[in-house]
């Protein structure tokens, strides 16, 4: 890019951008990084830098960035229609991917509602939930709950479901009171025994049920990985005994698989770890392989069949957004899913995640580092001031930001979760590319950390 080009756009950020999740203080006295270009698992920026995508640019990218097929879909699809309204209009790919979803999703998932992000995703199936009972009988169940720890979105709905207080605590005034119950994070065991930590957070949901199941509508989760959370992978057999308590206590299970749905976590979805089928799916992000936003919250024929009835009866489902459905963005998502196939991406993931998973443990070289964890395509691990005392580092300290900064001299754009730095890769990275963003990384905590190993 011209130089002068790419000063008139940064001054231009300067002035007019707001950008997320962002203190913009930070950038008073540096740039953001100017992408120019994107491909594969590499971001380009305007200066020709190349740098490892590590985190999906967020979450979302599923086959790589500018992916032919992809590509090729979107520009068929705009020849025929761009976009038309989803009430009282329907269209090809929006049928089609309802179709293929409900036939790639846990059995009993039959019907697709589509919204375009993953927080409305999360908002339509909570809004689902409470209709239900209230047009079943059951109008005493109004509240919902969630597990600590949770993220689902940052609408506010969503927000009151979740559970991460440094993006949360300020909006609490404006939220509806919900029900928290224990994180299953191996963290919680005194010998980071991930089934006793499960065993010990069922007991807590059986306990909560028993004593308030009667004002509960649902539970909501996030199968096998609480992401934004820190990272908190935990045991599925977590999943399978909150299905089991869901149905023993007649509360709703919402399955938020909008980050970790598929292929992230190694299998197709987060629930398929456990065999379970939740009453509700909340899918986004990786569903378009990361290109267009789009969403969908499916779910039983028996919820549906709770709102099918004579318009005056005034059971009708009474929420939308103007994309919903949109053309574009199903004919990417339907392209998504047949490249899912076609290439045989799972098998690929089961072979290069268990590389990641030997890989990564070079980290374990380092005093600070701690709670080294994989799942498919995602690594993690916690900073320590001292890990034997379990002190962290100060919020001033900004390791993790040091990190991040120290990443993009090692072409690595590593965003972190506070002092949890992570890798959520793309699911066509190849053991070559991992070699090489491990050895990048060590080196970046060779120069941040204080001490080191090796």
């Amino acid at each position: 890019m011209d130089p002068k080009e790419k000063e008139r756009l940064l001054q231009a950020d300067r002035r007019y951008v707001w950008h997320p999740f962002t203190q913009m203080k930070d950038y008073a006295e540096r740039d953001p990084i100017l992408i120019e270009k994107a491909e594969g698992v590499y971001l380009f920026d305007a200066d020709g830098n190349r740098y490892y995508d590590t985190n999906s640019s967020w979450w979302v990218n599923v086959h790589g960035h500018a992916h032919p097929r992809i590509r090729e879909a979107i520009e068929k699809q705009l020849r025929q229609a761009d976009h038309v309204m989803f009430a009282g209009l329907t269209h090809r790919p929006g049928i089609e991917l309802a179709e293929r979803l409900v036939q790639v999703t846990p059995q009993g998932l039959d019907k697709v509602f589509y919204s375009d992000n993953g927080s409305t995703s999360v908002e339509v199936a909570l809004k689902m939930s409470f209709q239900y009972w209230q047009q079943s009988g059951r109008a005493g169940k109004t509240k919902f709950a969630f597990v600590e720890n949770s993220y689902h979105g940052d609408t506010i709905g969503a927000v009151s479901v979740g559970s991460v207080d440094q993006y949360f605590s300020v909006f609490r005034p404006l939220l509806f009171a919900a029900f928290g119950v224990p994180s299953p994070d191996p963290r919680n065991d005194p010998n980071g025994d991930a089934e006793t930590s499960a065993a010990a957070a069922l007991e807590a949901v059986r306990a909560l049920f028993a004593a308030s199941a009667d004002q509960i509508a649902a539970i909501i989760v996030e199968p096998m990985l609480q992401a934004a959370g820190g990272m908190i992978m935990y045991a599925a057999s977590y999943l399978q005994g909150l299905r089991q308590l869901c149905s023993e206590y007649d509360v709703h299970l919402i399955a938020d698989e909008v980050a970790v749905g598929f292929g992230r976590t190694g299998r197709m979805f987060g629930c398929n770890h456990a065999g379970i089928s939740p009453d509700f799916m909340c899918l986004s992000k990786g569903l378009t392989a990361g290109v267009l936003p789009l969403s969908v919250t499916m779910t039983t024929a028996a919820v549906f069949d709770a709102f099918y009835d004579d318009y005056a009866k005034l059971k009708t489902f009474t929420h939308g957004h103007s994309f919903t459905g949109n053309p574009l963005s199903a004919a990417a998502a339907l392209e998504s899913l047949q490249i899912l196939e076609d290439e045989r991406v799972l098998e690929h993931v089961e072979e290069v995640s268990a590389h990641l998973s030997e890989r990564v443990l070079r980290f374990q070289a380092f005093q600070g580092v701690a709670h080294l964890r994989t799942l498919g395509m995602v690594a993690a691990f916690d900073l320590y001031k001292d890990v034997a005392l379990g002190a962290r580092y100060a919020l001033e300290d900004r390791m993790g930001f040091h990190i991040y900064l120290e990443g993009l001299n090692e072409g690595l754009f590593l965003r972190t979760l506070g002092d949890t730095i992570y890798y959520w890769l793309p699911l066509c990275t190849t053991k070559a590319q991992i070699d090489d963003i491990v050895e990048r990384t060590f080196r970046v905590l060779r120069r941040v950390l204080p001490s080191a190993g090796e």
